[in-house]
């Protein structure tokens, strides 16, 4: 099974619609099981934006596609927008095997994430009904700070919470966006994949336009970087270069 994770697109002022057609393109050519869209589909939550955005994820040719609001899409009310254009699915049963379930980290006008009391007990809860199969988390903020990204104060400020339940309850992947920069985090059983922007002017350093395809097999998974109209690569592979050059 593969799913490809899309984040950041930014319908707006940072949007750049050549680059998204592409990425269309080739999710279409690639045929994934599900695509999965981690937030910041537009840039400041106005209904134009939206609109132009339904219209063209409409173009993706994939039957199952789960989408998750970012703190770009709650400006502007535009969390009451997103409600109506892109209804939430919480729990998302991938084939026999592996769970998928999204929580909410935006809140109206804020940059930081929070997932918040109440959401945590009930992904406690909800993780506990599915201990035979693989479990992915899939939210907008990041749960732990990214390398060359600044700051962590926009990262989930209840991150140690969170952390906490996701370990408790062997998740083995969580997909993040919000940051624009590819990167993963293996601790052990768990592993936080990073995914960059895929049609956003505001792509950091040396990276360009990419999103994530992650391949689940046997109850394991790999997680790749495609650069759009460009090459495809482990982003394990990426931090071990990173940190090769660093030397």
């Amino acid at each position: 099974m593969e799913i490809v994770q899309l984040s950041d697109i930014h319908v707006g002022s940072q949007f750049r619609e050549e680059t998204f057609q592409k990425v269309i393109d080739e999710i279409n050519s690639l045929k994934p099981d599900v695509v999965v869209i981690t937030g910041d589909l537009t840039n400041e939550g106005l209904i134009e934006q939206y609109e132009k955005c339904k219209k063209l994820i409409s173009q993706i040719d994939v039957e199952k596609k789960i989408v998750i609001s970012g703190n770009h899409d709650y400006r502007n009310t535009g969390y009451l927008l997103f409600k109506k254009y892109f209804p939430i699915r919480a729990e998302n049963k991938l084939g026999d095997d592996t769970i998928l379930v999204t929580i909410g980290s935006a809140r109206p006008d804020r940059d930081e994430g929070e997932v918040g009391h109440h959401q945590n007990l009930w992904l406690e809860r909800t993780l506990k009904k599915y201990d035979d199969k693989l479990k992915i988390v899939a939210m907008h903020h990041h749960l732990i700070s990214i390398p060359d990204t600044g700051s962590d104060r926009l990262t989930v400020i209840d991150a140690g919470d969170v952390l906490r339940t996701i370990l408790d309850s062997n998740v083995s992947l969580v997909l993040c966006g919000h940051k624009h920069r590819p990167w993963i985090w293996d601790f052990n059983t768990l592993s936080i994949a990073n995914a960059g922007t895929a049609s956003s002017e505001r792509v950091r350093g040396f990276f360009e336009n990419s999103y994530n395809i992650v391949n689940v097999q046997n109850g394991t998974f790999r997680v790749d970087l495609k650069i759009v109209g460009g090459t495809r690569t482990p982003l394990r592979d990426i931090v071990k270069n990173y940190a090769q050059s660093a030397e």
